[in-house]
């Protein structure tokens, strides 16, 4: 409660003051703490190297979203994949263990850095902090909503081999909870937004965070470990935080720039 209490305020703050230059590299710090973190789950101790590579690789991914060189990702993921293919190849002990390692390197990428990258482009548009609150408090409020639904009426498994305590009232509660915040952030800071607008971005963006909650679990379960680390007091890793928002952000930022 006491690191949300000061982080919470932190975070507005730099959401809203911050200049740009600042926010983006903001973003690929807490991109590559994320990045190490998936790294110690998937990768074997072992391949520092290969690690400390697809790091690189993440930050320059990461690095050219956020400055929106759009016109160079493909380029660079192409890069990297053949620089981390010729690496694993070189440095294997053995062909199947080389593969998976490699697809988790380069799923690393994609997953961390790429997809939370798009809350810089977010927050580029015109009321583009506005909007950045707006996915905030949905996947906040709908993950809020769902733990407290969920503990008081929850029956129906949502997903047992994945998370257990997760049920299917709580996924239903969270959805609630996901419009109501997302109609008073419009109400708030978004009055020229129209209202079917606003209803099918908190629909969408509440089925993917919880998405995105359930995929970070899933990756936990399949690295067997309990938390992606321990950098947060209370809070666990910074994946941890990040699971819903890292789905949220791409899909508010599409929704912004093609609906918006």
């Amino acid at each position: 409660m006491l690191t949300a209490l000061v982080a919470l305020p932190l975070l507005i703050g730099l959401i809203h003051f911050s200049n740009q230059t600042f926010f983006n590299l903001l973003v690929l710090l807490v991109a590559m703490i994320g990045l190490f973190e998936f790294y110690a789950m998937a990768l074997p101790k072992e391949l520092e190297l290969e690690r400390v590579v697809a790091i690189l690789c993440g930050f320059i991914s990461g690095a050219v979203v956020c400055w929106q060189r759009i016109d160079l990702l493909l380029l660079v993921l192409v890069i990297s994949f053949g620089t981390l293919s010729v690496l694993f190849l070189l440095r294997m002990r053995e062909i199947n263990s080389a593969v998976h390692n490699l697809v988790y390197a380069f799923f690393g990428i994609i997953y961390v850095p790429l997809f939370l990258s798009h809350v810089a482009l977010l927050r580029e548009f015109e009321h583009g902090r506005e909007w950045l609150y707006f996915s905030l408090v949905i996947a906040m409020v709908g993950d809020s909503a769902a733990y407290f639904v969920g503990s008081a009426i929850g029956r129906t498994k949502l997903s047992p081999l994945i998370s257990p305590n997760k049920t299917v009232e709580g996924a239903l509660g969270g959805l609630a909870g996901s419009v109501v915040g997302a109609w008073l952030v419009k109400m708030l800071f978004l009055p020229q937004a129209s209202y079917s607008l606003v209803l099918f971005m908190a629909f969408f963006l509440a089925i993917f965070g919880q998405l995105g909650d359930l995929f970070e679990s899933m990756l936990k379960r399949c690295f067997a470990v309990k938390d992606s680390g321990s950098i947060i007091p209370g809070h666990g890793g910074v994946l941890d935080r990040l699971d819903s928002l890292l789905f949220v952000f791409p899909v508010a930022y599409y929704c912004v720039l093609y609906f918006g």
